[in-house]
């Protein structure tokens, strides 16, 4: 062995090879802690030791919790038994397995620190966890300067604000300007930020962007973006999008009309005045004065907006602009702008009221004022036919039919919908014309009647009635009136009938309506019962050797009697068509051209009878002539059929 002195050398040698190891006179560099990673709200679980088989015996384990550099015992492991100290943790740890592993259940941010583990074996060193805790902000939310930024600033101005809350740790900022990130750079990008702990340890984080901007950021969209982490990775999030009222003063000023394209009277036209400053200026809208030559002002309700509804020819004219910035009160004028309103007006025809006698020859000029190439139309007016293409309209020889009104159309082709018109009503000379000289109406006796008779002539015609009722009188045209006689049918009625008569200083004309009486035995195929107030009307569409031409119009309705006399002559055809059908079964009834054909029946049953089908149709309408010579006459009477059924 050794001397004495040798040995407390080495010991000297090896205490500083000791202390120089660990730094700390007496203590072994300590392993750095285990780290375990878990959501607020779940639960961490903590185990005695890096791998479990490395564990030995834990029968008897105390837990710390360490902050601020002071250990409190939180849990202790007897026999494999654990029972949770007072303090913050007594209700959320718990053993699971065999006493390795210590779970904390419902983890806040202020669980974000070290746990220590000590065991009783000596031959087991103490173990360590960092436990880290973490939260995902709520979205974050901005908030811009509604008050705006002017461009002339001299420092930095507000833009807006990004609030990110309730997250844990704080996360990270990053502000945006046309999805390009920005940097802090002097006098001109400025972002403070800062943060709040709420009461249950979760972060508040406020940040506020300051910028310096130009005209070029009115339109600029700004937004934040939050970083964060959480155990599955790294993440973000990231708030709308903004923009902030820029201001600045306007260069320039100019006016636009809508619609764009050729203009004419009767649009909705729009002069608006616009600038290229913010806010925009305050508009005056000048027009020329065309005999002064100068511009005067034009009041409108709204700034530099002036309506023009409906657009009028008077409204032509050359425009422009004016604008005053408030903040600098310099004006600024726009380029003068000519509107032009396309127009027809003062379409007229000539002669005013163009009249004449039957066979005469009557010409209607029309002409329009414009400022673009005109064309003209004539049309019908009752019936919108075009008869003539040109200013002139002709008549060779006036008929009655070429009375009433006219339409002369005045339009500018080059302009799509700009037109006018004007009616004129051409007057034929003649006595009174009815639609028909005899009619017969169906009618139940003690019924009210309305009877219509409508007569034209020129001059215009007065229609009397020959039966005492209620009769009333409007005119339809200039030429055309309408009379209606509410009269109660009586037999002195329906033994005279009811006389219309219409007569002016040229002639007179009537029309005599024959009152039938109805039942289901009388009532013709087609006619209609008059069961309570009816109406039957008389219209001068026709006329006959210069009196009238009878014309065949709707008979009273009455669908109940209708209905019977159809459901009466259906069964008689239905025992008809069974007679014949019997006898020709039976051999008895031969078949031949003859319309006539003889049947044997039965001995009950030779007596004899006829079958008749007979048509008894009213007169069929007749058109409308085209001369005073032209008469129409009414179908005659039809023929009667006979079936011979006798033997």
């Amino acid at each position: 062995m050794g001397s004495p002195a040798l040995v407390r050398v080495l010991l000297v040698v090896a205490g500083c090879c000791w202390r120089g190891a660990s730094g700390v006179p007496g203590e072994a560099e300590q392993p750095a802690p285990e780290l375990v990673e878990v959501e607020v709200g779940g639960t961490a679980l903590l185990r005695c030791g890096p791998s479990p088989h490395a564990l030995g015996n834990l029968s008897q384990v105390d837990w710390f919790s360490v902050h601020k550099e002071k250990q409190t015992a939180i849990f202790h492991v007897r026999q494999g038994q654990g029972q949770s100290a007072d303090g913050e943790y007594q209700q959320r740890l718990s053993l699971q397995g065999p006493g390795a592993t210590l779970a904390l259940r419902q983890v806040t941010p202020h669980d974000d620190r070290i746990f220590l583990c000590q065991s009783k074996n000596p031959r087991l060193q103490d173990h360590r966890i960092q436990l880290r805790v973490y939260k995902a902000p709520e979205e974050p939310t901005i908030e811009t300067n509604a008050v705006g930024i002017p461009v002339d600033s001299k420092e930095p101005e507000e833009v807006a604000t990004c609030v990110g809350r309730n997250g844990y740790p704080i996360p990270q900022v990053i502000w945006y300007k046309n999805r390009r990130p920005l940097r802090e750079e002097k006098n001109r990008v400025h972002i403070q930020s800062s943060q709040i702990v709420e009461s249950n340890g979760l972060y508040t984080l406020r940040s506020v962007l300051k910028a310096q901007l130009v005209k070029e950021d009115k339109d600029a969209q700004f937004y934040c973006e939050l970083s964060y982490r959480l155990p599955s990775g790294n993440h973000m999030k990231e708030s709308k999008e903004v923009t902030v009222p820029v201001f600045y003063p306007a260069e320039s000023v100019w006016m636009e009309v809508e619609p764009v394209g050729e203009l004419k009277e009767g649009d909705h036209v729009v002069i608006r005045c616009l600038a290229d400053g913010n806010p925009p200026p305050h508009f005056n809208i000048n027009k020329q004065n065309p005999g002064t030559q100068e511009m005067e002002e034009v009041r409108t309700p709204d700034n530099g907006i002036l309506i023009l509804d409906p657009a009028q020819k008077q409204h032509s004219g050359l425009y422009e602009c004016q604008g005053l910035d408030l903040e600098t009160m310099i004006s600024l004028p726009s380029a003068p702008q000519e509107l032009l309103v396309n127009y027809v007006s003062d379409v007229r025809v000539s002669p005013e009221a163009p009249e004449g006698p039957e066979g005469s020859s009557l010409e209607l000029t029309c002409e329009a004022d414009s400022n673009k190439d005109l064309e003209f139309q004539w049309l019908r007016a009752k019936t919108g036919q075009v008869l003539e293409e040109g200013s002139v309209l002709r008549f060779g020889s006036l008929r009655r039919e070429a009375a009433g009104g006219y339409l002369c159309v005045a339009s500018v082709p080059s302009v799509p919908g700009l037109n006018g018109t004007r009616l004129v009503t051409v007057a034929v000379f003649g006595p009174p014309w009815m639609a028909v000289k005899e009619r017969k109406v169906w009618v139940k006796e003690n019924a009210t009647l309305n009877l219509s008779c409508e007569a034209s002539g020129h001059p215009q015609p007065t229609v009397s009635w020959s039966a005492n009722g209620t009769a009333s009188q409007r005119e339809l045209d200039l030429q055309t009136v309408l009379s209606t006689l509410t009269v109660l049918v009586t037999p002195e009625l329906l033994a005279t009938g009811v006389e219309c008569a219409a007569s002016n200083s040229l002639g007179r004309n009537a029309t005599l309506l024959l009152l039938q009486p109805v039942s289901l035995t009388t009532l013709p195929p087609d006619s209609n019962t008059t069961t309570g107030r009816s109406t039957t009307v008389v219209s001068p569409h026709a006329r006959a050797n210069s009196t009238s031409t009878e014309k065949k119009l709707p008979e009273p309705e009455s669908k109940g009697v209708v209905i019977v006399a159809v459901i009466v002559c259906v069964l008689v055809l239905a025992v008809l068509g069974a007679v014949l059908y019997f006898f020709y079964k039976k051999g008895k009834l031969p078949c031949g051209r003859s319309g006539k054909q003889e049947i044997t029946l039965p001995p009950s049953r030779k007596s004899e009878f006829v079958v008749e089908v007979k048509s008894d149709k009213l007169p069929e309408e007749t058109g409308l002539l085209q001369g005073s010579s032209g008469d129409k006459r009414a179908p005659g009477d039809q023929g009667e059929k006979y079936i011979d059924l006798r033997h």
